[in-house]
């Protein structure tokens, strides 16, 4: 399909006034200005804008159903601390509500798994927000190993008076199964270098940890106050993986120290009350105060801490207390896809990405702006546009 008449914002390079997007086999082929448009019957757009299909970093998009009680709670299995095991996929329901509310409000990828009950949780899962099997919609699985610092680990161990209620067994037990799956590596590695080595006995929870020790996925960190940040930075040092710290609402007070230490963080959600005494420090100006001393940040809405419709929302209001336009728009776009290592296929126009474009009538970051037209790998699967037809 060639889309005319555009006015382009490709995230990975300079916005075009007049431009045109070619999409091929699901992927983008080529945009550029208008008059570089190659020949074919184009569908003219009259000037709307496109912009990559929006990605939420870091939610529980069908892990807790929308309308149900506990018959939709499957974010976390609270009978055990450490389940590096659990699979995101596995509990994912892709007919829930929330999907489709996802695609009407532009956000066509996110990375979903289990909540921040357990200091490690399991593994997160990146997928489209259009279709009816998640198989059929992931774009990375496992995509992150989930740990969780600070007041929720021993909030909900404390009520069952069971390790872990203070910080340092939640350290403890996050540094204790990391050194067994360590060992667990260290013996595979050499079992196979010997010529007649025995592999260990196979352990699911070391197993589900090799992706993240092998340096395969990131963890995604969930922390709040600087010191459980430094905490969550301390053990990815001293285990060697990737770490992106999640939610971060008192990283502004440290944003120097975190430029320092090369800190990535998924912030938000932004929309919500102080209810607990970690989110003391939780601002609508911290994330501007992080980007501005060079911390890389995305942004989420912890679906459904905050409804996932309100990202472009959230991250409008952001651009309202001092963060850049355009580090906003990237936060739920390409620095998004970045912090989540899917950026070689989501997260910004250029060719060779998935064709997930969306296509707004005016301000995408104005009160109450939802796009006119979804496009999920080149085909129409909310709203219209001219000579297209919506899959079913």
């Amino acid at each position: 399909m060639l889309f005319t008449h555009l006015h382009l914002y490709p995230v990975a390079g300079e916005p075009v006034e007049d431009g045109y997007l070619l999409t091929e086999g699901g992927r983008i082929a080529a945009l550029g200005p208008m008059e570089k448009a190659p020949e074919g019957e184009p569908i003219d757009c009259g000037g709307l804008i496109a912009c990559p299909g929006f990605i939420d970093a870091h939610c529980h998009l069908g892990m807790w159903e929308d309308s149900l009680g506990f018959e939709g709670d499957d974010g976390n299995e609270e009978t055990d601390p450490c389940t590096p095991q659990m699979r995101g996929l596995d509990a994912v329901n892709v007919l829930d509500r929330g999907f489709s509310e996802a695609l009407e409000a532009g956000v066509t990828t996110v990375m979903t798994g289990p909540g921040s009950a357990n200091p490690i949780a399991g593994q997160f899962c990146a997928i489209k927000t259009c279709g009816r099997c998640i198989d059929d919609m992931v774009v990375r699985a496992p995509a992150a190993i989930k740990f969780a610092f600070g007041e929720n680990p021993k909030t909900v161990y404390n009520d069952k008076s069971q390790t872990p209620i203070t910080r340092m067994a939640t350290a403890a037990i996050i540094r204790e199964q990391l050194y067994k799956a360590k060992r667990y590596l260290q013996d595979i590695e050499r079992a196979r270098q010997e010529e007649d080595g025995e592999e260990p006995e196979y352990d699911i929870k070391c197993e589900a940890l090799l992706p993240l020790l092998r340096g395969e996925i990131p963890a995604q960190m969930h922390a709040h106050r600087a010191d459980d940040i430094f905490t969550a930075m301390r053990i990815a040092k001293e285990f060697g993986f990737r770490a992106v710290i999640v939610h971060g609402t008192g990283g502004h007070e440290v944003a120097d120290l975190l430029k320092e230490k090369g800190a990535r963080i998924i912030t938000g959600p932004v929309l919500g009350t102080r209810c607990k005494p970690e989110l003391r420090a939780m601002s609508l100006q911290g994330p501007g105060i992080l980007q501005k001393a060079g911390v890389p940040i995305a942004l989420c809405t912890d679906h459904p801490e905050v409804p996932i419709g309100m990202l472009a929302l959230s991250a409008g209001l952001l651009c309202e207390n001092g963060l850049d336009r355009k580090a906003a728009l990237e936060a739920i776009t390409l620095r998004a896809a970045q912090l989540c290592e899917i950026d070689g296929r989501v997260g910004s126009l250029q060719a060779g990405r998935d064709a997930d474009i969306l296509f707004f009538g005016r301000d995408p970051f104005s009160l109450g702006a939802k796009p006119q037209a979804v496009l999920v790998e080149g085909q129409l699967v909310h709203g219209e546009l001219p000579g297209m037809t919506k899959r079913v």
